[in-house]
């Protein structure tokens, strides 16, 4: 958790123009500021920010909120995420309470500032060193300008090696800090060198733009090792988690809902630089189960897979694409023509032709049924039927009943066999979703913390301009009434703001939070809209519903008492008249 002194410096440099002006079209109009609501569409603009002002709103859908609101519902970042993103953009040093529990080593912000060093040390020797220069030719050779090259950082690790470990220590980052970012390593001898060497450097980025990590290319033949080195797995660095590109293309993936799955980095970067900016790869490891869930954290609805025309890219095709159907996403396969890739493509034949490719992709079942008829007699019964045997069983792994049934139904009508053959109607739905080794979960609604949410929503979005609501909670409302233990904690997070004096607002709110269950709670406060035209009238009508909740509760717990046995007449008649009493006495709300 970091410090509310440090929050508070973070919250006065936050200039809200500049966070919203890299991801929207900002208009000047006077004193403020409108642009297209990123939030729902619209040809007017509705989207307003005054200048100087800390929150922008939206007229057309009610969205409202601050820099990290902004960030956690369009950029779909975590609340610690957009913290450390605006820390970093706006150079305030984010101070932690102590932890006593806390292991000792290396902070992640020093390995950053590592990183981020190593990165533009071998961007430098790569643009400017004489021995860079062959690496430059190479890149040059591959159709990358130097716009390109500065843009992405491309770098260059020397021969020479221990030329890093001693930048490094010149800036006074010392051994212990450069191992754990995976700079350097120790060799059996005990001997210190950079961990890589005499070849070409791609930064690796975590989704909010800082250096994580490093993908190395070869590009001399007798360089040893592999094609690419990538960094060693550190604190920062978990290749199986590690989308590459994503910092570039995580607002517009957030936006419309659909991403472009290539496999190397240079791949990634040259979609990117021609305007495919909602692109990334994996990184260094199969594309697996980690990479999706981040991709449908950002709400992909379509997936477009850009894979190499061999083998070994069609294998890929089919493992991804199963991944993301299973998921009830839709896969369209981008057919690239015969030993190209999306680098080459783009050299050879432009922007225009693999926006045309991507217009004309082939759905994920198309695909998977003419890549697994290749070289088959489709005339032969047994052939089809083991061809549609294989696609049929694979689709009924899927986990959404809908795109099951309607998936089953495509099969039938592209391998042209009646849909009865695929046992279309008679799949019992609630086997779908039981596998060896799982247990069935139902998931479950939870009406209090639905309201609860409510009901914090409406004082951090509406207070500021509301501020007799306060007046309304605090007559009404104390943390007894509120049943979900987050819901609890911020609000009297935001009771104490308020009695201090402080802002009351999303900073603050976030710098209470104690647990992961409590992040999830604030993304889910911050996910839904309200109506601040209707800012007193819903509050009153959310505190309404917790109080009558509150006297239901106590009328029921009088209930179970009087169903008591062992009662006295006494005690059963005190009780009944608690009950009546407690029924007379509807609450209202005290304005």
């Amino acid at each position: 958790m970091f410090t509310k002194d440090s929050l508070e410096l973070l919250r006065q440099r936050i200039d809200l123009a500049e966070v919203l002006s890299g991801h929207l079209s900002l208009q000047r109009f006077g004193s403020s500021y409108k642009a297209l609501c990123p939030f729902h569409e619209e040809k007017t603009p509705s989207f307003i920010l005054q200048k100087g002002d800390s929150h922008y709103h939206c007229f057309g859908c009610g969205a409202h909120g601050d820099a990290i609101t902004f960030l956690m519902s369009h950029v779909k970042m975590s609340f610690y995420d957009a913290v450390e993103s605006l820390a970093e953009r706006f150079q305030v040093t984010l101070e932690k309470t102590k932890d006593p529990s806390r292991e000792k080593g290396p902070s992640k912000a020093q390995i950053r500032q590592a990183l981020e060093l190593a990165s533009g040390f071998y961007h430098y020797l790569l643009v400017h060193s004489a021995e860079g220069q062959i690496g430059l030719q190479y890149l040059y050779k591959r159709g990358l300008d130097l716009d390109f090259i500065r843009r992405f950082q491309i770098g260059f690790a020397p021969k020479q090696g221990d030329i890093l470990i001693r930048y490094l220590k010149e800036r006074e980052i010392e051994e212990s800090v450069q191992e754990e970012a995976g700079l350097m390593r120790i060799t059996q001898q005990g001997r210190r060198r950079d961990f890589f060497f005499d070849r070409i450097t791609f930064p690796i980025r975590d989704p909010l733009g800082s250096v994580i990590g490093f993908s190395a290319r070869k590009f001399k033949e007798e360089t040893f090792g592999g094609k690419y080195i990538n960094t060693p797995e550190t604190i920062l660095f978990k290749k199986s988690r590690v989308l590459f590109g994503l910092s570039d293309s995580r607002s517009r993936i957030a936006k419309e809902g659909q991403v472009i799955i290539v496999e190397g980095q240079i791949d990634c970067l040259r979609l990117i630089h021609a305007g495919f900016n909602y692109t990334v790869s994996g990184q260094g490891t199969a594309f697996g189960e980690d990479h999706v869930k981040e991709l449908l954290h950002l709400g992909v609805k379509r997936i477009y897979l850009a894979l190499d025309s061999d083998e070994a890219g069609f294998s890929a095709a089919i493992k991804i694409g199963h991944l993301f159907q299973k998921k009830g996403v839709e896969v369209w396969v981008v057919s690239l023509p015969e030993d190209m890739d999306p680098d080459s493509l783009l050299v050879d034949r432009g922007p225009d032709f693999f926006e045309d490719l991507l217009k004309n992709s082939l759905s994920y079942l198309h695909f998977l049924f003419s890549h697994l008829s290749r070289g088959k007699d489709l005339n032969s019964p047994s052939k089809k039927n083991e061809i549609v045997s294989e696609i049929a069983a694979k689709i009924k792994q899927w986990e959404m009943p809908v795109m099951i049934h309607e998936s089953l139904k495509k099969l039938a009508e592209i391998s042209q066999v009646p849909e009865a053959a695929l046992g279309i109607g008679q799949i019992s739905l609630p086997n779908v979703f039981i596998k060896k080794s799982s247990s069935v979960e139902i998931q479950r609604i939870d009406p209090h913390r639905i309201l609860e949410s409510d009901f914090i929503r409406w004082l951090v979005f509406a207070f500021p301009q509301y501020p007799q609501l306060m007046t309304i909670a605090k007559a009404n409302i104390s943390e007894k009434h509120l049943s979900v233990p987050g819901a609890a904690r911020l609000y009297a997070e935001f009771l104490q703001a308020y009695e201090e004096n402080r802002p009351c607002d999303i900073l603050t709110l976030g710098a209470s939070l104690e647990s992961e269950e409590d992040q999830k709670l604030l993304s889910e406060i911050m996910q839904r809209k309200i109506n601040l035209v209707k800012a007193e009238e819903g509050f009153k009508e959310t505190v309404r519903k917790i109080l009558i909740r509150e006297w239901m509760d106590e009328r029921e717990e009088i209930r179970v008492k009087l169903q008591n046995r062992v009662l006295s007449d006494e005690e059963a008649l005190e009780l009944a008249r608690q009950f009546d009493a407690i029924k007379k006495r509807v609450p209202q709300v005290i304005t």
